[in-house]
């Protein structure tokens, strides 16, 4: 698929956020918006997965750490025709498949439940080293948050991945500086984040997370880079494509209103006639 073709996937994406939150009158649009390219460069030009088939054992695996962040990856799992588009109203409600967090028990395509944070590279590393241990080729991605990187589970399974030379293991990281409480700067930093990795023996990649000849080019890369895991580090703007949202922390976790949800489909339709 060309780029221009994923470009226009990732705007529908956003759309696709701002629905599930708005009809959930809850949810987390900041960094499920910042992630809209990586969650469609994901599923509709790296991984290997079939939406008619979510339990092949040779399938790639995704695991969102990042767990909050799942209107993004309902959004891009929809668009991939693993559900049909109207149950995204159903996000957060009771009884949904779609939860505030990703849960494996209720959704196929889900390959792991999320939401603790720092416990999902934890399970992506576990997949990865039992592909070696079976002797299988899938690969295993997990997007991380940068404030989920204050937490100290990220860096013991760093620390295994980097031990065991998990070369299978494609971490990524959406660096958009913000968590709930405000920049990671001033709550907890967790920078430098590429030298970190580095320590643990991880090849370190950069790229513009929201752009998708830049994601292109780092994952071609980290598929060609042996004997380590990789990280690909991706510069975001959280809230991006809704203009009242970006860079604002306190859009971390509520829902827009009324009001509120018209401004944002009508930013995202200008993007969206702009491609």
């Amino acid at each position: 698929m060309d780029i221009q073709a994923l470009k226009k996937i990732a705007n529908e994406v956003r759309k696709d956020i701002v629905t599930e939150v708005y009809y959930a009158k809850a949810g987390h649009p900041g960094g499920s918006l910042s992630s809209a390219e990586i969650y469609t460069y994901l599923y509709f030009a790296e991984m290997n997965v079939d939406p008619k088939d979510p339990g092949n054992p040779d399938r790639d695996r995704f695991v969102l750490s990042k767990g909050h962040a799942c209107p993004g990856l309902y959004a891009a799992m929809c668009e991939r025709g693993y559900f049909d588009r109207e149950e995204l109203k159903t996000f957060r409600h009771m009884g949904a498949r779609l939860q505030g967090h990703p849960s494996m028990q209720y959704l196929p395509g889900i390959d792991m439940s999320t939401g603790s944070l720092g416990q999902g590279i934890s399970a992506a590393v576990g997949m990865a080293l039992a592909a070696r241990i079976q002797g299988k080729s899938y690969r295993t991605y997990t997007l991380l948050g940068d404030g989920e990187l204050e937490e100290g589970q990220v860096w013991e399974a760093a620390m295994f991945a980097g031990a065991k030379k998990l070369d299978n293991l494609c971490v990524i990281v959406d660096n958009n500086n913000l968590q709930i409480d405000g920049p990671i700067t001033e709550v907890n930093s967790p920078y430098p984040i590429d030298s970190k990795f580095e320590a643990f023996n991880f090849h370190v990649l950069h790229a513009d997370g929201q752009d998708l000849e830049s994601l292109a080019t780092s994952f071609a890369r980290a598929r060609e880079l042996k004997g380590q895991p990789t990280v690909i580090i991706c510069r975001t703007t959280k809230g991006k494509g809704v203009s009242f949202m970006e860079n604002v922390a306190d859009w971390h976790g509520k829902a827009p209103n009324d009001e509120q949800y018209k401004i944002a489909m009508a930013d995202l339709e200008r993007i969206g006639e702009a491609l």
